[in-house]
C-alpha cells in the first residue's frame, strides 16, 4: 500500500511534513517524497492527515458475560472506526480477568480482530478488594497491566503490596478512585444539579482523597500508575503537586473526552445517557482538566469506552448504570474541544491519544518510524460532521454526544498494513 501527498504528523519523531509511507508486509517500508510504488493499493491523502494509529488505555468490551452490550468483534469496529489502531481492555468482565484461563480465552479470540487487542487483569480475586490475583502468572500469560476498574481498592495494605508486585514485574497499575463513603448516588455530582434531582450524588472528595493516597503510595513502592478517569479540580491540584516530586516517571494521569467536553448541566438534557462514574462536574472542573492537558499533569486522553443496552439506559435515573460508549467520538471531541478551540495543537493531541499511552504500556505502537507496525489513522481536521446513531460501531449507542455537530473526522485506520475502517 502507498499513502501518497499525506500531511504526516509523528510526535514520536518530530515529522511535520507532506510526504508518501509505503507499506510493505504489515509494516512502514518507506517514508519521503515521490516514494516508488508498483501496485495499485493506492490512498491519496492530499488534504488529509496521517498520524500514528490512536491507542485507548482504558476501554470496555464486555466479554466476556455481558455481550449483549458489547463483544471483542463490536468493539473493535467501534474502536477502528474512531481510528483506534490498539485498545487495552479493563478486567471488569463476567467472570472477572482475574485467572490465566480467562485471560488466554481473550487473547486468543482477540487476536482474530482487525486491530490490536491488550487485556488486562485484575488486582483482586473477583475485583472484591480482598484477595489479591496472582500477579505473575497473569503477567507472564500476557497480561497488560493490573487494575480493579469501576471498583476502588480500599485495602490500602493490599493496594501497597500489589504497586509492589506490579513495579517488579515492570506493569501498569490503574486506579478507578472513588470512596464509597462519600458517593451517596453514583453518576451525578453532589451539588446544585443532583439537589435539583432531589439526589445527594457524588462528592469531588470520592475522588481526590483516593487519589492523595495512592499517588503517595506510588512514590513509595516506584509502581508506575494511572489515575483514571480524572474528574475534579482537586484531584488535578494534586497530581499536578505530586508529579513535582516524582523524578521517575510513575506518575500518571487520565483525562476522557466526556470530562473535558461536557458539565453536570447535559444531565437536564441527556439524562441517564450523560450519567457516568465519577461524573461530570461544573465548569470549574471542566476548565481544570483542559488546564491539566495543557500543562501535562494529565498526559493521557482516554475514553473508557462503557456500552450499555437502551433498555438499562432508559430505565430509572438511580437504577440505571453509569457510563457511556466513546471510542467513536474521542478524537472529533479532542480535535472539537481542544485544538479549535485553541488550547493545543494536533501534535500535542497525537501525543495524549497515541504516542503517550503507547509509552506507558510499552506497545510496539505511536509512531511512524520505518520498520514501525503500520499503524496509521488518517484524518481530516477541518471536517464538521453531526454524530448520528449511524456513525455507531458499537453494539450499544448510550452516548450523550449524538445529534451534536463535531470538528475532525477519521478518513481511514490501517492496523498493521490492513484497512480496518472504512
Amino acid at each position: 500500500m502507498l499513502i501518497k501527498n499525506a500531511h504526516v504528523i509523528d510526535p514520536a519523531n518530530k515529522t511535520d511534513d507532506i510526504l508518501d509511507i509505503l507499506i510493505e508486509d504489515g509494516r512502514i517500508s518507506g517514508l519521503g517524497r515521490s516514494l516508488r510504488y508498483t501496485g495499485d493499493e493506492i490512498i491519496d491523502a492530499a488534504g488529509l492527515v496521517a498520524a500514528p494509529g490512536l491507542v485507548d488505555v482504558h476501554t470496555h468490551f464486555r466479554d466476556p458475560g455481558q455481550t449483549d452490550k458489547e463483544t471483542l468483534h463490536t468493539g473493535a469496529l467501534a474502536a477502528a472506526a474512531g481510528g483506534y489502531t490498539s485498545v487495552v481492555c479493563m478486567a471488569n468482565t463476567l467472570p472477572a480477568v482475574d485467572t490465566v484461563n480467562t485471560l488466554s480465552d481473550i487473547l486468543d479470540r482477540a487476536a482474530k480482530e482487525k486491530i490490536h487487542i491488550y487485556q488486562t487483569s485484575a488486582v483482586t480475586m473477583g475485583r472484591e478488594g480482598r484477595e489479591p490475583v496472582a500477579m505473575r502468572e497473569l503477567a507472564a500469560a500476557g497480561a497488560a497491566g493490573f487494575t480493579d476498574d469501576g471498583t476502588p481498592i480500599m485495602d490500602e495494605k493490599l493496594v501497597r503490596r500489589a504497586m509492589k508486585e506490579a513495579a517488579a514485574l515492570g506493569k501498569v497499575i490503574s486506579f478507578h478512585e472513588e470512596d464509597p463513603a462519600y458517593v451517596w448516588q453514583a453518576g451525578v455530582n453532589s451539588g446544585r444539579v443532583s439537589e435539583s434531582m432531589g439526589l445527594s450524588g457524588a462528592d469531588r472528595k470520592a475522588e481526590y482523597s483516593m487519589i492523595e493516597r495512592d499517588l503517595q503510595l506510588a512514590l513509595e513502592t516506584g509502581a508506575t500508575v494511572d489515575i483514571q478517569h480524572v474528574s475534579a479540580a482537586e484531584s488535578v491540584d494534586i497530581i499536578r503537586s505530586y508529579k513535582k516530586k516524582d523524578k521517575n516517571g510513575l506518575i500518571h494521569a487520565e483525562a476522557t473526552p466526556h470530562h473535558f467536553s461536557l458539565t453536570e448541566d447535559i444531565l437536564a438534557e441527556k439524562g441517564s445517557l450523560a450519567k457516568v462514574n465519577p461524573p461530570l462536574r461544573t465548569e470549574a472542573d471542566r476548565q481544570a482538566i483542559i488546564e491539566g492537558i495543557k500543562d501535562g499533569t494529565l498526559d493521557l486522553i482516554a475514553t473508557d469506552h462503557a456500552p450499555h443496552t437502551a433498555e438499562e439506559k432508559a430505565g430509572e435515573f438511580v437504577k440505571a448504570p453509569s457510563g457511556m460508549i466513546g471510542l467513536e467520538t474521542a478524537f472529533a471531541l479532542g480535535m472539537t474541544n481542544l485544538v479549535k478551540t485553541g488550547h493545543i495543537s494536533i501534535k500535542r493531541l497525537i501525543e495524549l491519544m497515541s504516542v503517550n499511552p503507547a509509552r506507558l504500556y510499552g506497545l510496539n505502537a505511536g509512531s511512524l518510524s520505518v520498520g514501525a507496525p503500520a499503524d496509521i489513522v488518517i484524518f481530516n481536521p477541518d471536517t464538521s460532521w453531526k454524530f448520528t446513531e449511524e456513525d455507531i460501531h458499537s453494539r450499544s449507542k448510550n452516548s450523550p454526544f449524538i445529534g451534536m455537530t463535531l470538528q475532525g473526522k477519521v478518513r481511514y485506520t490501517i492496523s498493521a498494513g490492513r484497512y480496518a475502517f472504512p
